[in-house]
């Protein structure tokens, strides 16, 4: 991704999570980008964890873009892992994370409504639906037409071996922090494969660009929404489905993900700050395909990601009033 700004360095939460995540794009506090809008100090400063894949991205400058152009509200940015993004509503270096998947384990320890310490709440959903699961490229569908149903999986797990898995099959996830059961599903359904982190997001959709145009095996993690998917139409294999009441997380699933409704959690003390942006991220929704055009603009079109928010805005902005209540 190209980058325009420099980046300073985060100092306390830093030297707390570097030393115990990792993973491409966003293991730790790596950098923050900061544009100060005309006006700021009216609205204050709008610290916006970017999580690290381009579907979150685009929510985050979306947003962000709009609170310092129309609300006069200096935003910073912080590439952050999931994980550690959390971690910094209670010291005040974090005030959004706008695109969540699920971590029931980080609601127990943060949010009140679920028991934690009260330094998050809830802000409600997005409008994106997510959908987690295995996927594989369109022309192993063709060749092998049964190879979709995980009952199969063993059958095929040759074809998946790589120097990383041994004798066992490879299914590719991708940063170490995104959400995934893929170990305990590989054990708990008996199947012969390893688990092997491609490293980020960029790096699962490089495997499937390459496996499609070259007609070679790829098993991967992946989800929707993605704009990926528009160009290669990845099928996703149909594991056991998730029930109401089965284990989302832990050594004891044995499904495939639940749906994923996305939503917002913010700093409880920035939420209750006055701050006008506040309205702003509450009313925020969208869509999947909103989403997904302006990832595309930022990955694809390789366009800055202030700039593919901006032209997304300038033509919607119909639904920036509604997000402004105006």
């Amino acid at each position: 991704m190209k980058r325009k700004r420099t980046y300073a360095v985060l100092g306390a939460l830093v030297l707390s999570a570097a030393t115990v995540l990792s993973g491409c794009g966003g293991g730790d506090i790596e950098d923050t980008d900061s544009d100060a809008a005309a006006g700021g100090e009216d609205c204050g400063t709008l610290n916006m964890a970017i999580n690290p894949w381009v579907g979150y991205e685009a929510n985050a400058y979306v947003v962000g873009r709009v609170a310092e152009t129309q609300l006069g509200c200096t935003v910073e940015y912080k590439r952050l892992d999931e994980q550690v993004s959390w971690k910094g509503f209670g010291s005040g270096e974090v005030d959004v994370v706008i695109e969540n998947w699920g971590h029931p384990e980080l609601g127990s320890k943060y949010l009140a409504s679920a028991g934690g310490d009260g330094t998050a709440t809830d802000a409600g959903l997005t409008g994106n639906n997510g959908v987690i699961g295995w996927y594989l490229p369109p022309w192993m569908v063709e060749k092998y037409p049964d190879i979709t149903d995980w009952k199969n999986l063993n059958k095929y797990s040759d074809l998946f071996k790589t120097s990383e898995s041994g004798d066992k099959g490879t299914l590719y996830d991708g940063d170490p922090g995104f959400v995934t059961n893929d170990a305990a599903i590989i054990e708990n359904l008996d199947l012969n494969y390893e688990v092997v982190y491609a490293g980020s997001e960029t790096a699962l959709i490089e495997g499937f660009r390459s496996a499609e145009e070259n007609k070679t095996p790829y098993l991967g993690y992946f989800y929707a929404p993605q704009w990926f998917l528009a160009e290669v139409p990845l099928v996703k294999i149909d594991l056991p489905p998730w029930k109401e009441g089965d284990p989302v997380e832990g050594p004891d699933v044995a499904t495939d993900y639940p749906p994923y409704p996305l939503n917002k959690v913010v700093s409880t003390d920035w939420w209750e700050s006055g701050s006008p942006a506040v309205d702003l991220v509450k009313n925020f929704e969208w869509t999947n395909d909103d989403q997904n055009l302006v990832a595309k603009y930022i990955a694809e079109d390789k366009m800055d990601p202030e700039d593919a928010a901006d032209k997304w805005i300038a033509d919607n902005q119909e639904a920036v009033d509604a997000w402004l209540g105006n």
